[in-house]
């Protein structure tokens, strides 16, 4: 049920949505074994019950049918659209209109899943909505470890860490110099874990409201679903309709204006290991759509 809160960058912003799977040795062995992660990840929240299992796996099984069919060709055709940016030179507007895309394509998928997130809800039980809360505190407690760990410039530290991960899986190894350049840009971003504490635990507030909600009324399915959209989209329309608005842009452009600083400065041979790296998963995208026929 915490499927309600996701978001990362169309083109770039994919990729790193797509950056677990890639860190895989295969990402065509780890798509493949995606529903088992997945279900796995669920039961790690709310501990199913032997009767809610098989019903579950279906869900996850349909859903992951769906997408093969009708979401990979499109990945292929974003990355193939990121391998012909990486020959240019995208502007942060660029950047900008991707992130805003890939937010709509991952609100799309979830109001997708509402269905069987409502199935889901009508199932549980109370003791497993205090497991889920239990879930959610040790998440939190994991989050202060991680990201609210010394002053200002340690969190910093953390911050660009994380973020090299993912730039040197795409681009490989950088410079003394590069990595300076990053740093700054890393640093220029508005830090503030306090409030991405508060955001977290906002929506899961309002997860866990919802949930008891359901459990207690039993409403209709077709309610359950209704009020379940609503949700997505009021965690999606935030960003947008919220005091914390004017942070939440600033990080967000200055986010984009980290990624183009990464590309600007990518060496030739740097843009070409990330070519080849997109090529790889085109090509393992591609065998699983051909599956899916």
């Amino acid at each position: 049920m915490q499927k309600f809160s996701t978001q990362t960058l169309r083109t770039w912003g994919i990729l790193a949505v797509l950056v677990l799977l890639a860190a895989c040795s295969s990402l065509k062995l780890a798509y493949n074994n995606g529903d088992t992660l997945l279900y796995w990840w669920l039961d790690n929240y709310v501990d199913f019950e032997d009767e809610q299992r098989p019903e579950v796996k279906k869900d996850i099984d349909n859903l992951f049918r769906w997408h093969r069919k009708t979401q990979l060709q499109d990945y292929i055709q974003v990355l193939q659209k990121a391998q012909r940016q990486l020959q240019g030179n995208p502007t942060p507007a660029d950047l900008l209109a991707d992130y805003n895309d890939v937010r709509a394509r991952t609100q799309a998928l979830l109001l997708k899943a509402a269905p069987d997130i409502a199935d889901l809800a009508l199932s549980l039980k109370p003791e497993q909505l205090e497991q889920m809360e239990k879930k959610f505190a040790k998440n939190n407690a994991e989050f202060r470890k991680k990201n609210m760990k010394g002053d200002k410039d340690d969190q910093n530290k953390y911050r660009y860490k994380k973020s090299m991960e993912q730039f040197e899986l795409w681009f490989g190894n950088f410079s003394g110099e590069q990595k300076d350049i990053i740093r700054q840009a890393s640093d220029a971003r508005p830090l503030d874990n306090n409030i991405w504490l508060d955001e977290r635990m906002r929506r899961q507030r309002n997860v866990l409201a919802l949930a008891r909600k359901i459990v207690e009324e039993k409403p209709p399915r077709e309610q359950a679903i209704a009020q379940i959209q609503a949700l997505i989209r009021d965690s999606f329309n935030r960003l947008d309709n919220s005091e914390r608005k004017p942070f939440f842009d600033s990080y967000t452009n200055s986010t984009i204006e980290l990624v183009h600083t990464v590309i600007r400065i990518a060496t030739p041979e740097q843009k070409a290991h990330a070519q080849k790296r997109m090529q790889g998963w085109i090509q393992d995208f591609s065998a699983l759509a051909a599956e899916a026929r």
